[in-house]
């Protein structure tokens, strides 16, 4: 009678656990799923960091507003963004930081924004060089200025 009850033991830890076929065939389920979805997560990443630099520009040229009601004036190109930052050597009245972080943030690829006084269709222009870092470019890479931002809000 014991070797009954030992042989009905030793069966049901043989059968516990999962074969190599099922664990193979649950990988390969998981790849295809992630073979369909992964590419749409990725392209909605890249569209998110273009829609945070429109974000980022229309947060600066508000900011460039306010340090023009209290100096009366823009920066000038040499400025830059960092006088929303840092109080410029020539500004009488500067009531700043006109940034929350107190720095001017990089846009989302890690560039450096462009800040151009006086800009061709306005009193300033602020760029985002896109996902390579240079003028030009389709999709991501495609530059952001703050004339195209302001103009399609409008």
């Amino acid at each position: 009678m014991r070797l009954v009850t030992r042989r009905r033991h030793v069966d049901r830890r043989a059968e516990a656990g999962f074969t190599l076929v099922e664990m193979l065939v649950v990988i390969a389920i998981i790849g295809l799923i992630m073979g369909l979805v992964g590419p749409r997560v990725l392209s909605s990443l890249g569209e998110s960091k273009v829609k945070t630099a429109k974000l980022q520009i229309e947060s600066f040229s508000s900011s460039l507003d306010l340090f023009y009601l209290d100096t009366g004036r823009y920066p000038t190109s040499s400025e830059g963004l960092t006088a929303l930052a840092q109080r410029p050597d020539n500004a009488s009245v500067w009531n700043g930081p006109y940034l929350k972080t107190g720095a001017v943030p990089p846009d989302p690829w890690g560039h450096a924004y462009v800040y151009r006084a006086p800009a061709e269709r306005g009193p300033y222009e602020i760029v985002s060089l896109g996902s390579d870092g240079q003028e030009g470019g389709a999709g991501t890479a495609a530059d952001l200025s703050s004339d195209t931002t302001v103009a399609s809000r409008q």
